[in-house]
């Protein structure tokens, strides 16, 4: 059976990274341990050449980088984004219903919700309190075990039920939590959380302000088949991508001047302080600049069309039971290497020289690498490749990993493929020449 180191350490930080704000932190505690160094976009930054930064945005947002020892005259970017689809819980999402007490939740981002059903469903989330000295905190927290379960509605009562029927978000989607005893009143989401955050933090210090909260699948990561080639887990749509491009900048040889950005809020459209619409990437960017000691609009245009940008986000692999879903000659697989994604109407940012340059890197890299299009007749989705395009106008082109069940709550990849992009974005940060 095929094992891996890799896939060891990815299970481990997909199963501590259950929303968008522990991928981050899960990802600036490992940048730190291979000696990047946390700037606070707040102050005045001095840089260092040959030496390595992180910072964050927002909680779900956050740029690594390292800088060359001679001049910056480029920058081998790779994006990637930490959101996945999810069922955030509302404000007030206390209901009751037949002596049961649910929460009422909204659909983040295109989520599949039928797989939601019959689920080990736990919550995680930030909090926002105030401590006893008066001043507000974050705290992040992550229920370890299952709390809540959205229970189908069995087949003797509604016979129809396996002929595609539609799914009420507002009325079927709420997750079961307690049972209500005769005249037993609800507890509100306060005591809950109060409850929950007490088993990682002080109970006396806890003073709710606000929060934002998600379930999540229990079930951990598992690796399946009969020789382990495929992974199974949740959020791998694109937690799988931020991890190998975070491996990749740990791994570079720190030569060139490289760059991994993971945005939030692709899922919705990526308008935010965090999202790839937003002005984090091209903040930094001006700063190193001025690092550099170059100022002004001339030198930032300068390094960005001499840097190149890949994006990462998964492919669709072709799936056994649907094949007619794909172009027939476009069909990727997995366990069969990264996947370029090209779109004549630039839903992806692909073009030929951008292309072109990937694949030379794999041919050097020895890492195979497939071509996905959709059928003509089918519309696809799109990435952070585009936005961050038209908004930095840098040289860039959109990969990913092939999977099957793209934004179900368990997502299924190839057991090879998380080394296979690792090594091939390693050499894209140690590549001297891009064009």
């Amino acid at each position: 059976m095929f094992h891996s180191s890799t896939i060891t350490d990815l299970f481990n930080f997909l199963k501590y990274s259950p929303t968008p704000w522990h991928a981050v932190r899960g990802m600036a505690s490992r940048l730190e341990g291979a000696g990047f160094m946390p700037l606070d976009e707040t102050e005045h930054w001095q840089l260092v050449p040959g030496k390595r930064y992180y910072c964050t945005r927002a909680g779900g947002a956050l740029v690594a980088f390292q800088l060359p020892e001679g001049p910056l005259e480029a920058l081998r970017m790779i994006g990637a984004h930490t959101d996945s689809p999810a069922l955030r819980l509302k404000p007030q999402p206390v209901q009751m219903s037949a002596q049961w007490m649910q929460l009422g939740v909204e659909v983040y981002g295109g989520a599949l919700l039928a797989p939601w059903f019959d689920r080990d469903l736990a919550v995680a989330g930030r909090v926002y309190l105030r401590d006893g000295e008066g001043q507000l905190k974050e705290r992040l927290f992550q229920v370890d075990q299952p709390v809540a379960i959205i229970p189908s509605l069995a087949i003797h009562l509604d016979r129809d039920v396996n002929q595609g029927k539609a799914l009420n978000a507002q009325t079927q989607m709420a997750p079961v939590v307690w049972q209500a005893g005769p005249d037993q009143a609800p507890p509100s989401i306060e005591s809950l959380l109060k409850r929950w955050l007490a088993d990682q933090y002080d109970p006396d210090d806890i003073g709710i302000i606000d929060y934002e909260l998600s379930f999540y699948d229990a079930q951990p990561p598992s690796q399946l088949g009969l020789e382990g080639e495929m992974i199974s887990a949740a959020r791998l749509d694109n937690l799988l991508s931020c991890y190998c491009g975070m491996r990749a900048l740990m791994e570079s040889d720190g030569a060139q001047g490289a760059l991994f950005i993971a945005n939030d809020h692709e899922e919705i459209g990526s308008g935010s302080t965090g999202g790839a619409q937003g002005t984090l990437l091209g903040d930094v960017v001006a700063r190193l600049v001025e690092a550099r000691g170059e100022g002004g609009a001339e030198a930032r245009v300068r390094l960005l069309q001499s840097s190149r940008l890949i994006s990462c986000d998964n492919a669709h692999a072709v799936h056994p039971s649907y094949p007619d879903k794909h172009d027939a000659h476009h069909q990727p697989a997995l366990n069969r290497g990264p996947v370029i994604k090209v779109n004549a109407s630039q839903r992806y940012a692909t073009n030929a020289a951008t292309g072109a340059l990937f694949r030379e890197i794999c041919r050097e890299a020895d890492v195979p690498v497939q071509t996905f299009v959709s059928r003509a007749d089918m519309p696809c989705g799109t990435t952070i490749g585009p936005l961050t395009a038209t908004r930095t106008g840098v040289p860039t082109l959109d990969i990913g990993l092939a999977q099957w069940a793209m934004h179900s709550i368990r997502e299924t990849a190839g057991a090879h493929d998380p080394d296979y992009l690792i090594r091939a974005l390693t050499a894209f940060c140690n590549r001297e020449h891009l064009a």
